[in-house]
């Protein structure tokens, strides 16, 4: 069985050229089957809270939510390296909670490390996490936590005043100790010269083919929701959300024409078996015939 990867291997990959793979998973079973399929490293995404939950976006989702989910996935992906995320206003409420919302997810959610949005403005917190021994992943170009404050899912990096704050952003969470970033939706010339300027590896979702790694939701490459929408960066790999669909269609058909359950599905009692009329309820007087003659014998 394969070691589960290290910070220190993932820095060794990007030198190395080896692009790291990334999947989020939420529970048990997705986690299990991403592990089975060589996955380098799990994301337990606060996109869960759209994938999962049935929220709009990520704001709503919780700590509480994540030390759940993340706890689930680690279950299923025992030998896997695990990042979860810290959800909205876990962290940027000073370094005390900063510190205590991250430990709840490597105590109680047993991830290896967390992953914050955010850049200059939040160096210090990741510094103050690493210093206390706590993996951090950083995430720049959107950013879902700000989505009502940037105005919607928007490229970043088409302007040049965008372009030169990503990459003082990336390299100020290089310096506080990041690992590795994630860059989503970044434009990808900017994307490219961002990981060429950095020693840690960058994790690209619709950043284009310049990062040392990709990520993509679980839902989104088995096509596992409904409806269903087409995103430019994600390729799909299975259409799973008909399959799904179509199989419970089929068997709710079944039990509604009599189909199913057939013989095969049922049990029966062993041959010489005698059951009693009383155990099924037969007759309406409960008492056999044995129990009246008994009752006559004593009167």
């Amino acid at each position: 069985m394969a070691q589960p990867l290290t910070i220190t291997k993932m820095k060794k990959m990007k030198q190395d050229r080896n692009p790291i793979t990334v999947l989020t998973a939420y529970d048990y079973p997705s986690s299990k089957l991403a592990e089975e399929a060589g996955i380098d490293v799990i994301l337990v995404g606060d996109s869960l809270g759209n994938a999962v939950l049935g929220y709009d976006t990520t704001i709503p989702v919780t700590l509480d939510d994540m030390v759940y989910h993340t706890r689930s996935v680690r279950r299923g992906a025992l030998n896997t390296f695990v990042v979860a995320d810290m959800p909205f206003m876990t962290y940027r409420i000073g370094r005390e909670a900063t510190l205590r919302n991250a430990a709840r997810l490597l105590q109680e959610g047993l991830a290896n490390a967390v992953k914050m949005e955010g850049g200059e403005d939040i160096a210090d917190e990741v510094q103050a996490l690493v210093h206390a021994g706590v993996p951090v992943m950083g995430h720049l170009g959107l950013t879902p936590q700000s989505i009502n404050q940037i105005g919607g899912y928007k490229i970043q990096g088409k302007l040049e005043q965008e372009a030169e704050q990503l990459l003082r952003d990336a390299k100020a969470l290089e310096a506080a100790g990041a690992f590795a970033i994630v860059l989503e939706l970044v434009t990808e010339p900017i994307a490219e010269a961002i990981s060429k300027e950095l020693s840690i590896p960058t994790i690209g979702i619709g950043a284009g083919r310049g990062c040392d790694g990709q990520v993509l939701v679980f839902h989104d490459i088995l096509q596992y929701s409904s409806p269903y929408r087409e995103k430019r960066f994600v390729k799909t790999y299975a259409d799973i959300g008909t399959t799904i669909r179509s199989a419970i269609g089929a068997y709710v058909s079944d039990v509604k024409t009599g189909a199913f359950p057939e013989e095969k599905h049922t049990f029966q009692l062993e041959p010489g078996t005698v059951v009693l009329p009383h155990l099924y309820g037969s007759g309406s007087n409960p008492d056999n015939e044995s129990t009246k003659q008994e009752r006559k014998q004593t009167t």
